[in-house]
């Protein structure tokens, strides 16, 4: 291969913000970056899983080049596609099994339990069941979630057994949204006997957790597992939607090294080797321990203005290595900002979106606020409930990443951004308020 010619990246699901942060990776100049399918085939509706990989092969048959890498920073079935295809077409990936590990959320438990202490119980939920039950041993709290979903769509905190029913009322119609083309790719794999009758329309139940969340992010290269940050994850008060992720972790160092040795061994108990990951946690300042929440196989690209921020490159720069077999370590010293945030804001109700801003004006807020950038969700007009991959009790309407000198500085100029976007909501539901400022 000739020195200058540039590596051929293929990108699932490639979108303008994420084209923005692989152009400000190190040696970007070195890559050439190509869309493979949109994010509304990928998102929208029920996805075929083979004519999403029918029309793949026909962009990448009829690409006249070299075909150096394909990856992608999106749920299933991104995460799915990205293995199937670097099989295919002989670019670096870790296996199908080892993804489908992780995204099944029964499954994923299985293999936690093998080498994790502290695991919630946890148990499967008969959705074809006349009167469906909670698992054997599993108490109130819990969460129920289907074996796979987008974001925290479908999963619900329940208390007792009438929040129970309502939420299987809501899991039962909505699981095959997702679970049937799921089914598709567990078809292809050779499952263990524990795995042979469960399937992709699977809802799974787990006691409810407790203690501070935070997250971890990293890569396995060559067998080698390394974590390579620890972000806080906040609420809103007394809800179970973030507020915000916020980078470093403020955690003891302690507790952030039991994080890595659990990850360490989780990944290594999984398989997965040449790609990203990330796994969320609850840690319980009472009890000093640790409990894994969730592990999801591809790369965090919704923190990569925060890796940006802080320590001077997107953490793309590691997926794009471990994808053409280069050292994933960053080779950059630091970034301008010791803290940074992905904040959230929300509406807790149902209601359309008005006025907007396009995006001069939110680049004149950009520019008038250093160290912002922001993403409005829905469009003019929209109604909030129809706003894909949202959680099951508020509405995203914007991502405001701030970086800063401390945290009051990320709160203010999260507080600036807000008002400057001036977003206005009509038809709210009774109950419906904006909790930004909580």
């Amino acid at each position: 291969m000739s020195e200058t010619r540039r590596h051929n990246v293929f990108i699932i699901g490639l979108d303008p913000a994420n084209l923005s942060m692989l152009n400000a990776v190190p040696d970007a100049d070195s890559y050439a970056f190509h869309p493979l399918l949109t994010i509304e085939e990928l998102q929208e509706g029920e996805v075929s899983v083979p004519d999403l990989l029918a029309e793949a092969r026909r962009i990448l048959d009829s690409f006249d080049g070299e075909i150096d890498a394909i990856v992608g920073y999106w749920d299933f079935p991104v995460s799915t596609l990205v293995p199937m295809l670097g099989e295919e077409y002989g670019t670096r990936t870790t296996s199908l099994e080892s993804v489908v590990k992780c995204e099944h959320k029964y499954w994923s438990r299985l293999e936690q339990a093998k080498v994790v202490d502290n695991c919630p119980r946890f148990g499967r939920v008969d959705l074809d069941s006349d009167d469906p039950r909670p698992p054997k041993d599993v108490d109130f709290p819990m969460w129920l979630k289907p074996a796979l979903s987008y974001s925290s769509e479908l999963a619900y905190g329940v208390a007792d057994m009438d929040e129970f029913r309502e939420a299987v009322k809501e899991i039962r119609a909505g699981i095959a949204r997702v679970g049937r083309p799921f089914e598709h790719v567990l078809g292809l794999l050779d499952l263990p006997p524990e795995m042979r009758d469960v399937g992709g329309q699977v809802c799974l139940a787990e006691e409810a957790m407790t203690g501070l969340q935070a997250a971890v992010e990293g890569y396995v290269h060559d067998g080698e597992v390394v974590v390579y940050g620890a972000l806080d994850s906040i609420n809103y008060p007394g809800s179970s939607s973030f507020l915000r992720h916020q980078y470093p972790s403020t955690l003891p160092d302690a507790v952030i090294r039991q994080m890595h040795d659990v990850s360490r061994r989780t990944m290594e108990q999984i398989g997965m080797d040449r790609a990203t990951f990330s796994i969320e946690y609850f840690y319980d300042p009472k009890t000093q321990k640790i409990s894994l929440l969730e592990i999801n196989p591809r790369h965090s690209q919704s923190h990569a203005e925060l890796f940006d921020y802080v320590d001077g490159a997107p953490n793309h720069h590691r997926m794009l290595s471990l994808a053409l077999d280069k050292d994933p370590a960053l080779p950059v010293a630091g970034g301008p900002y010791r803290l940074a945030a992905k904040w959230y804001y929300r509406w807790f109700g149902e209601g359309r979106v008005h006025e907007v801003p396009g995006p001069d004006e939110i680049a004149r807020i950009e520019k008038e606020i250093p160290g912002v950038r922001i993403d409005v969700v829905p469009a003019e007009g929209q109604r909030l409930s129809s706003v894909s991959q949202q959680d099951s009790y508020s509405y995203e309407v914007a991502h405001i990443f701030t970086g800063g000198d401390d945290e009051a500085d990320l709160r203010r100029k999260f507080d600036r951004c807000v008002a400057a976007l001036g977003l206005t909501f009509d038809e709210t539901a009774p109950g419906g308020r904006d909790l930004k400022s909580a």
